[in-house]
């Protein structure tokens, strides 16, 4: 099962490559046809990770030599400093550079991922030990806040401390994901989508959502961050209660699905026939539970539990969500939403989900683990 769909997400990839012409995907409406950009948006780093995990799987150099013009674009979006104001850096260069560099070890693209690590470090607010999500520093709303997806930036600044051995790097991204991990995450092991802070002082103000049905609800993508960003955080700094903090998040997710194994866009909203999913929450989760699993011993309980969680995930899918046979389909899987509270694309493809179910499914073929380390 795992095979055709990567062969059938590599396919449609391909003819991706001839449809976007040098831009980039970003959602769809219901329609199913991709938004296109010219590298100006926080999830534009997905589209090359996808390209190289094509490449990495069949071989073929058409992915390879994509995915480099997807590099040199992001190279001169840092030159220019074009739409950057904000912490999502490592999205767009661990995916994009990096990957180059971990693929091809060509040394302009460790330079350009550097370079973009010392931007997101710039996102440093010392005051209150915490990296600002969106936004100019002293921004009247934005200033004191962090999100819990930018843990899946952290791992850019971790790779640069083992590049350089600039201890500033493991330090930041160490100190944010403990206060991530004492604000974000609730004693129940839910999840906020943010936090807030005085930004003079670091005092503490209070949880909130963006993207979620409430405040207090669980945003079922940023629940899925809050897994995968943990374990990963895991994976370079060593440090125990970090897994232990992804491992419940995770349980906590598995706990809260519906019937057919993906996550509705919030765990808390009321359901009816016509709630929204987020397809992109479950491969998310998935990538992070088997992250999780990577570090357990095979007698640990949660090592059988969360491999026969993502299994199911992942399987319905393949199986009720995916876009198999659909010969001119855009995207992989159905039924992600981006932000259903604005009502912007709330019901299509996700450039995003996409990208962390190939990641997914490379896992459970080829245990390949994507580009978030060496």
């Amino acid at each position: 099962m795992w095979k055709q769909a990567i062969e059938d997400a590599i396919t449609a990839t391909k003819a991706n490559i001839a449809r976007f012409d040098g831009q980039f995907p970003h959602v769809s409406e219901s329609d199913g046809i991709y938004e296109l950009n010219t590298n100006t948006d926080w999830t534009d780093g997905f589209w090359s990770g996808i390209l190289w995990l094509s490449y990495e799987y069949s071989g073929d150099r058409a992915f390879a030599e994509a995915a480099a013009r997807t590099v040199d674009s992001f190279k001169e979006r840092i030159e220019a400093m074009s739409h950057l104001d904000h912490h999502d850096i490592g999205f767009l260069y661990s995916l994009s550079s990096k990957a180059k560099w971990m693929i091809e070890k060509d040394e302009n693209a460790k330079r350009l991922t550097l370079q973009a690590a010392d931007v997101l470090l710039n996102r440093w607010r010392p005051e209150g030990e915490y990296i600002q999500a969106w936004g100019p520093k002293g921004h009247p709303t934005n200033g004191g806040r962090i999100i819990i997806d930018c843990l899946l930036n952290l791992p850019l600044l971790y790779w640069a401390y083992q590049q350089t051995g600039e201890a500033r790097y493991r330090d930041i991204a160490l100190l944010h994901a403990k206060k991530s991990q004492r604000y974000l995450v609730r004693g129940d092991a839910s999840s906020y989508h943010t936090f807030h802070f005085v930004p003079e002082t670091g005092e503490p103000i209070g949880g909130s959502t963006h993207q979620g049905y409430s405040n207090g609800s669980t945003w079922t993508r940023g629940q899925a961050w809050g897994i995968y960003g943990f374990a990963l955080s895991y994976r370079y700094t060593g440090e125990k209660e970090f897994l232990e903090t992804a491992r419940r998040l995770a349980r906590y997710f598995v706990e809260h699905l519906p019937e057919d194994e993906v996550a509705y866009w919030d765990f808390d909203v009321p359901v009816t026939p016509d709630t929204y999913r987020d397809s992109s929450a479950s491969a998310i989760a998935a990538c992070g539970m088997l992250e999780i699993i990577s570090h357990l011993d095979a007698n640990d309980p949660d090592y059988a539990y969360l491999q026969d969680a993502v299994n199911r995930s992942m399987a319905s899918l393949v199986k009720n969500y995916s876009t198999i046979g659909e010969k001119d389909a855009q995207g992989f899987i159905k039924h992600g939403s981006y932000y259903v509270r604005g009502n912007v694309a709330p019901d299509g493809f996700t450039i995003w989900g996409d990208y962390y179910y190939l990641e997914a499914l490379m896992r459970l073929e080829k245990g390949h683990k994507g580009y978030w380390y060496e």
